[in-house]
């Protein structure tokens, strides 16, 4: 059974930084991305970053592109997110996802991903 368990999310200022985790366990399934979406109240969910699992190639949403930083620990099999000089608009429920069986030109869609977890709260506020 695969489980994804997210931490790290709290309430900061504008320009503070903070650092999601997400604890996969993925049993014998071979994942091949994981990514980070975000949802904000009224919103649609949107990607954020995406890491291919084994061979570590990352991708971004331009909104924080040079901001943000996906990484992995694959001996602990964990996923970060560093988040640095958050924005007001950064607040949302941050999600970890997996898929194994997603195709890089659909790593942006939360469609693809059949593995959720049950998000993590991020508030940006002065």
């Amino acid at each position: 059974q695969v489980q994804l368990v997210e931490s790290g999310g709290g309430l900061v200022q504008p320009g503070a930084s903070l650092k999601l985790s997400c604890e996969v366990s993925s049993g014998d399934i071979r994942m091949r991305y994981l990514n980070w979406f975000r949802q904000a109240p009224g919103k649609e969910r949107e990607f954020v970053a995406s890491m291919k699992w084994f061979g570590g190639n990352t991708y971004y949403a331009e909104s924080v592109k040079d901001r943000f930083t996906i990484s992995r620990d694959s001996a602990k099999n964990f996923l970060y997110l560093q988040m640095n000089n958050l924005k007001p608009e950064d607040t949302a429920v941050y999600y970890c996802a997996a898929s194994a069986r997603v195709i890089l030109s659909s790593i942006r869609f939360p469609n693809s991903y059949e593995y959720w977890g049950q998000g993590t709260q991020v508030t940006v506020s002065s």
